[in-house]
């Protein structure tokens, strides 16, 4: 056998992990662009909002607290109340 027979070339052997890696990588690119354009629509969004008087601070607050859990979102309140109240706030 003839050493080419028994070494196939680098691209034979990677040919398809590298055609598999390129297709990841691509989805992954064309993903981060079209985060990048979610993440543009919020700030307009957002803009829009401050431009016609809400707090854009307090507006971020509220879509974070809407995504957490109701029980554990009361549990918090309720410790934060107990120290409040034991600091005299």
């Amino acid at each position: 056998m003839t050493e080419a027979a028994t070494n196939p070339p680098a691209d034979a052997a990677y040919g398809v992990a590298a055609g598999e890696l390129r297709q990841i990588v691509e989805r992954i690119e064309r993903l981060e662009a079209e985060k990048k354009d979610v993440a543009d629509q919020i700030k307009e969004v957002l803009a829009e909002a401050k431009g016609r008087g809400y707090d854009v601070k307090v507006l971020r607050k509220v879509i974070a607290l809407r995504k957490r859990d109701r029980d554990d979102l009361a549990e918090e309140e309720a410790v934060l109340e107990m120290y409040k109240a034991a600091l005299g706030m």
